[in-house]
């Protein structure tokens, strides 16, 4: 992994809710799944409160507002306030609201999560294309959301109203599985219309801004699931990142990762954060982490030594992008990673 892990003076490793001041969680796929808590991220999450360390929620997902979403993590046994809970559905209403004038009409395809963030920037919330609209606001409306929603949008951006997107992640965690996200729904409207939106959400900069405006973060970590959002918004804004292998990613997607896309730091659930990240060292041109060592030779990926799954993981992890560089590693990895139970 990374070689900016945080270790003490006497050289072990620190423990990352001590090393960083705010963490700054996804929800979906890491704290919970399909509206449930996922193994080890309540007590986890209470530990490292208790500990000093900040917790702020942000979250891709406009459909629910602030209120409900701490109210749901405070049911689980997380408390929370609306105020540490971040959507992209108020990056988008930031957004939007400085590009239309003040009090302007905004047509809402989505849920009530996105309604109530525009209404927080002043703008009005109206439901037809024809209530004369200065721009089009969509956010993931749940499973729910009617046909005619994305006609609506389609109307009102071929008269060449500008249109705004919460975020674009095309899939989003549930209980029975992995479910189209609102990135499906924007294609829908692109295909129909031809238009492109701009977007707030991870991994964009106005979902970073809107957060680091919120919380104040000083010393922040990025913690999530995905790689394409959590992890480059993570290095879009300079800051360090958590992977955890408990939504979307698994190990060979994470060995595959092009620069943007690789973690500071992986480990298999919330637990992480309480634990200080082993060092990957180099090993006569190798890469080792606790008894695993890694390498590619004569293009493929090798591993060999016992341990614990994960740091086998990390090792594999420096050796394939020490070798992809500035790429992709598009090296085969289903033997090593069959070795470690992955």
């Amino acid at each position: 992994m990374s070689q900016r892990s945080r270790t003490r003076p006497d050289g072990s490793a620190t423990a990352l809710d001590k090393a960083y001041d705010t963490a700054l969680l996804d929800l979906d796929g890491v704290v919970y799944a399909g509206g449930e808590a996922i193994e080890y991220a309540v007590d986890s999450l209470v530990t490292a409160r208790d500990g000093g360390m900040r917790l702020a929620y942000v979250t891709n997902n406009a459909l629910r507002t602030p209120d409900a979403v701490a109210a749901h993590l405070t049911e689980l046994g997380v408390p929370a306030e609306p105020a540490e809970v971040i959507t992209s559905a108020q990056a988008v209403a930031r957004l939007i609201a400085e590009h239309v004038p003040a009090g302007a009409r905004v047509l809402v395809i989505g849920g009530e999560g996105l309604r109530v963030a525009l209404r927080e920037r002043g703008l009005e919330p109206v439901e037809s294309a024809d209530d004369d609209p200065a721009a089009v606001a969509q956010g993931y409306g749940g499973p729910d959301l009617p046909w005619g929603r994305f006609a609506e949008a389609g109307y009102a951006i071929a008269r060449g109203v500008p249109w705004f997107a919460s975020n674009t992640d095309l899939t989003i965690p549930s209980a029975r599985g992995i479910a189209p996200g609102n990135g499906a729904a924007v294609e829908v409207v692109r295909i129909a219309t031809g238009a492109d939106p701009r977007v707030a959400g991870k991994p964009l900069p106005p979902m970073h801004r809107e957060t680091v405006l919120r919380t104040g973060a000083k010393r922040p970590i990025v913690v999530g699931d995905r790689l394409d959002t959590d992890i480059e918004g993570a290095f879009n804004g300079g800051v360090d990142s958590l992977l955890v292998l408990t939504g979307v990613t698994d190990g060979a997607q994470l060995l595959a990762a092009e620069p943007r896309h690789r973690p500071t730091y992986v480990d298999a659930d919330l637990r992480g954060l309480l634990t200080g990240q082993p060092e990957v060292d180099t090993r006569d041109g190798a890469f080792g982490c606790g008894g695993w060592t890694a390498s590619v030779r004569d293009g493929a990926l090798e591993l060999g030594g016992d341990g614990g799954a994960l740091d086998g993981l990390r090792a594999l992890c420096a050796a394939a992008w020490t070798y992809a560089g500035d790429g992709a590693c598009a090296l085969d990895a289903g033997k090593v990673l069959a070795k470690l139970g992955l």
